[in-house]
């Protein structure tokens, strides 16, 4: 059970950020049971409010949402043409050494895997151009996993998760992604941690940051 709370990091006229908890849906999904949602929370507070990003309901961390028609219309395109900075924080498994230079990238094209929807594949020929970079914060030798920062270029559904698949370091806790073993951790270690973009109606440089909760 998802905490009905809602984490508002900042509020204004036409800005809303908020923190997601894994296991929250950011819209609401098909059937009664799939009503609840971080957008459904957020518009009983603020009726205005409208999305324009979504994480995956494994996912924690930062979500902006619009107040209103012509903010909305701001944000959206400013998500659309790569200007907002997003950072996520990950554990994958195995160890992953770093890369020669401070970051790796991943690009490889995603698309649907219509048979077994909703995941994804890499697929040369009819996938999305999907970029994400990557640089290794620290290794477990314990657990045998590694910490690290992402930052995806593009925003497709699943990237992080299947690129980091690709990779051969699935994220630990990914029932769609991750190995068997891994998925019997309590949730997805996947928190979407910093948003850097500009304000929608001030135009002013603003950076948020989520408390990583693993």
């Amino acid at each position: 059970m998802v905490s009905a709370e809602l984490s508002v990091l900042y509020a204004d006229a036409a800005l809303l950020v908020l923190d997601k908890p894994a296991g929250l849906l950011s819209v609401p999904g098909r059937g009664d049971d799939k009503q609840d949602c971080l957008s459904a929370r957020a518009q009983r507070l603020y009726p205005d409010a409208l999305i324009t990003h979504r994480l995956d309901q494994a996912t924690s961390g930062l979500m902006v949402m619009a107040r209103g028609a012509e903010p909305n219309r701001q944000l959206s395109a400013a998500f659309a043409d790569r200007s907002v900075d997003k950072r996520y924080i990950a554990v994958v498994e195995g160890i992953l050494e770093a890369p020669d230079d401070e970051w790796g990238v991943i690009d490889l094209p995603i698309s649907l895997d219509w048979p077994n929807r909703p995941r994804r594949i890499i697929d040369p020929q009819a996938g999305k151009p999907s970029t994400t970079r990557w640089r290794v914060l620290a290794h477990d030798e314990a657990s045998q996993t590694t910490h690290l920062e992402l930052e995806p270029l593009t925003g497709r559904s699943h990237q992080l998760r299947v690129h980091l698949q690709a990779l051969g370091h699935p994220i630990v806790g990914d029932t769609l992604y991750g190995s068997q073993a891994a998925s019997s951790a309590s949730r997805m270690l996947l928190h979407a941690r910093s948003l850097a973009l500009r304000h929608p109606s001030s135009g002013e440089a603003m950076r948020f940051v989520s408390v990583v909760p693993f």
